[in-house]
């Protein structure tokens, strides 16, 4: 299996780009719950130095690669690692009905953008996204590369991918205590037989996604 590497970045820190970010999202496809979206740079020419994995950058991939417990041990070895710096961005499902998914996930990487700028305390050189399309005007003023599967190519869009799901999983953990009935724990608001289930016999709650073709025809339920 071929992983995600460090290609891109090296051409661009060869070229004088020092501060490359890769971004990702996760929670596009869901019913319920927000749009996360993560930005992560590495220290130009640097090595992931981790004494409890030396081999963590063959095997950062694609977090929908991933099993949930790989996810979470690399998502801990990422975000602790002294030579990687990240930053996170959300979305509700409220402004996901008012402004559309498409754009409420471009607005979540802004806002990871902007989380990490700040961190740096400096602006991005070069962004690296996955996907074909960008519509973002505040993402476009930037010099940027759209690469096709980017999380499963490029070292920084995989690890943003990884930090992106674990957030976005842990939120919905934290939903499933408020609203039990709805098993957030076991389907993360996917549209899944089991959440399709429970949308039927419970009805729709307040982060269920309105705007949303299988949600549309539900109503909240009070107890």
């Amino acid at each position: 299996m071929k992983y995600p590497n460090f290609a891109e970045e090296k051409k661009l820190w060869r070229k004088g780009y020092k501060f490359v970010i890769g971004l990702d999202e996760a929670g596009r496809g869901p019913l319920a719950g927000p749009v996360v979206a993560a930005a992560v740079t590495v220290a130009p020419n640097s090595f992931l130095r981790l004494p409890s994995e030396k081999l963590l950058i063959p095997k950062v991939n694609d977090s929908k690669k991933l099993s949930p417990k790989r996810r979470e041990e690399l998502y801990k070895l990422i975000t602790n690692n002294p030579s990687i710096e990240w930053g996170i961005g959300r979305v509700s499902e409220k402004i996901i009905d008012r402004i559309n998914i498409k754009n409420a996930a471009e607005l979540a990487m802004e806002k990871a953008l902007k989380n990490l700028e700040k961190k740096m305390r400096k602006r991005a050189d070069f962004l690296l996204f996955d996907g074909n399309h960008l519509a973002s005007l505040k993402l476009k003023i930037y010099s940027l590369k759209l690469i096709v599967k980017g999380d499963a190519k490029v070292f920084s869009c995989a690890a943003a991918s990884i930090i992106a799901k674990v957030d976005r999983d842990g939120i919905m953990e934290e939903y499933h205590r408020k609203y039990p009935q709805h098993r957030f724990d076991k389907h993360k608001g996917y549209p899944t037989k089991l959440h399709l289930k429970m949308l039927k016999k419970y009805g729709i709650c307040q982060i269920h996604r309105k705007s949303f073709k299988p949600v549309k025809k539900y109503k909240i339920k009070r107890s």
